[in-house]
């Protein structure tokens, strides 16, 4: 930070000029010196390195979000292959099963098929009347 330079006596002289009494006018320069030498004022070049610092931060960060939007991509590509791999299995356990059952019910209807036409020709045969 730059410090301001402040002439004291050309200051006394132009307040003495607008009818400022010395004593006065010494002491507004006094409280203007000490406010100058307390302030730390920017000059171009610090704010141009800011500027250059703050840019850098920010490519930094946006290389941080790459990274971190290329892990992500990555993350959710695994996480993807994984619920495939995993819904494949299920479906094929799924369709074991159902196969399994459907032998399973295409037994019981053809034992209840035969069964009907065995109590059928049974009903026939017992409720046959004799011509």
């Amino acid at each position: 930070m730059a410090t301001v330079t402040f002439d004291t006596l050309k200051f006394v002289e132009t307040l003495k000029e607008a009818g400022v009494p010395e004593t006065q006018a010494k002491a507004f320069s006094t409280a203007v010196r000490e406010s100058h030498q307390t302030a730390e004022l920017a000059t171009k070049g610090d704010i141009a390195e800011s500027r250059h610092e703050t840019k850098q931060d920010i490519a930094e960060l946006r290389h941080e979000m790459r990274e971190l939007a290329s892990a992500l991509r990555q993350d959710i590509a695994d996480r993807h292959y994984e619920m495939d791999a995993k819904f494949e299995k299920t479906t094929s356990v799924f369709r074991q099963e159902i196969s399994g059952t459907k032998f399973e019910l295409l037994k019981w209807l053809i034992g209840l098929a035969i069964a009907q036409v065995g109590l059928l020709f049974g009903s026939l045969k017992f409720f046959s009347v004799n011509s």
